[in-house]
């Protein structure tokens, strides 16, 4: 008995002449489509439905398009973790995660992953700055043309570098064409929307990398069924001193003004009232979500909800804080400094006040990268952002960050601290400053970013 396999609509089509399609129906994953009378599955199932059906014994006619051997070489020469979170792929059969810090040359291991495999390969990023960023490492290292889809192109070619968003729009044209897909950043894999992208690409091979693999969601577990599970992990501490910078972590407490703490308590003792009599505790996403779906119609509930945004802001733009940050500039003036802040608002009080450039969301991309690359030859000495180059970026080299305000997450935080960690031309370490305002909810929320 022969089974044809072609990929057809972003899914894998099965047929078979002589076998009733409830015989391909009864593969793991399979179903029969009732308007085509044919039996289909997931695209991302294509290599193991392959190896279930020569286990029983069919003959597979295989109309998949066969991905062209290309030649392919690299003249990096990797470290030796490098080399170990390589061997740990191919030894996972050449699917899974490797959870690397910022800084220690996951692309050049995602390089030698395509060299090795020497077969068209789809490099999927989340940002046009990584685009761009992933298409110039390709020109310089491949003597073949680098397709892109995003950032106003759609051309492919047998190396194609694609954003997430131009890749689930074109997969249901080209899942079939790729044999190896490298997902940067791939925590975004995560995303509910996105997952259709690991889904409906039929490449066997396939490389996740991440300096932070698990989600708070749990979607973590959505990435291991597409693209394999976490199969190399290696920690900050393990490289600096070596191949990154060494570090250290100052955090510094500042006090709220009087005036502060008085409107800080009133806030948060009416949030914390009424989660004494709501019975909510807010110890996991689904009680705070509760308590959004509340506000909608308690009125009790929405006052709750908006001291909770008053006592926040209060304790992230703390006064304090910012008589604090004018003494690390002053004391770090030789130094490359980024400063991060959660709010846009205060990146613009401050961008005035310390005459420092401000990348915010609202920056155009022109704008961005003149202000980075002046960054990056020196004309600048100092950037302050919100969220923007905490991923997705390339960032130039900095010595010195300082975290006003953040969130619990730990995957922000090492994408801050990875932000300095790039070894240093005379070897001085690096320095992440943590400003967190004393006797607040902001203490907890910096204890559970690490």
């Amino acid at each position: 008995m022969t089974v044809r396999l072609s990929f057809e609509n972003g899914t894998l089509r099965l047929d078979a002449d002589e076998l009733d399609v409830e015989w391909l129906a009864d593969l793991p994953g399979v179903e029969v489509d009732p308007r085509s009378g044919t039996a289909r599955a997931p695209a991302y199932r294509y290599a193991f439905l392959r190896a279930v059906l020569g286990e029983r014994g069919a003959d597979v006619d295989d109309r998949v398009k066969a991905p062209a051997s290309l030649s392919l070489s690299t003249d990096y020469d990797l470290r030796e973790y490098q080399r170990d979170a390589l061997d740990a792929w191919h030894d996972a059969g050449e699917r899974g995660v490797l959870e690397l810090p910022t800084g220690s040359g996951k692309t050049v291991i995602a390089i030698a992953a395509i060299v090795d495999s020497s077969v068209p390969t789809l490099v999927v990023v989340p940002t046009i700055d990584l685009l761009e960023q992933w298409r110039r490492e390709l020109e310089a290292e491949f003597d073949v043309p680098i397709g892109q889809f995003g950032g106003g192109e759609q051309v492919q070619e047998a190396i194609t570098v694609s954003t997430y968003d131009s890749a689930y729009l074109r997969a249901d044209d080209v899942g079939g064409d790729f044999g190896l897909v490298v997902f940067d950043e791939v925590h975004h894999l995560g995303g509910e929307g996105y997952q259709d992208i690991g889904r409906m690409f039929t490449a066997p091979a396939r490389l996740g990398l991440t300096a932070t693999f698990e989600r708070p969601d749990g979607a973590h577990e959505a990435i291991t069924d597409l693209v394999g599970p976490n199969v190399y992990d290696v920690d900050v501490d393990d490289l600096a001193g070596e191949h990154l910078a060494a570090y250290d972590i100052k955090r510094v407490e500042v006090d709220l003004t009087p005036e502060e703490r008085e409107r800080y308590d009133e806030a948060q003792g009416t949030f914390v009232d009424y989660l004494r009599t709501s019975g909510l505790s807010l110890r996991s996403g689904s009680d705070y979500q509760k308590l959004v779906m509340r506000s909608g119609n308690d009125p009790r509930a929405r006052e709750a909800l908006l001291a909770k945004q008053r006592a926040r802001d209060i304790m992230l733009n703390a006064d304090e804080k910012v008589h604090e940050l004018a003494e690390i500039l002053q004391r770090h003036r030789e130094d490359r400094i980024i400063v991060f802040t959660a709010h846009t608002n205060l990146v613009y009080r401050l961008s005035e006040r310390f005459l420092i450039p401000a990348i915010t969301n609202e920056t155009g991309a022109k704008e961005r990268r003149e202000i980075l690359e002046r960054f990056r030859e020196g004309g600048y000495s100092r950037v302050v952002t919100a969220n923007v180059l905490d991923e997705g970026v390339d960032v130039p080299d900095a010595n010195v960050a300082v975290v006003l305000s953040g969130s619990g997450s730990e995957r922000e935080f090492t994408q801050r601290l990875g932000r300095v960690l790039r070894p240093k031309a005379d070897g001085g370490r690096a320095v992440l400053y943590e400003l967190v305002s004393a006797e607040t909810a902001e203490e907890g929320i910096a204890s559970r970013r690490r």
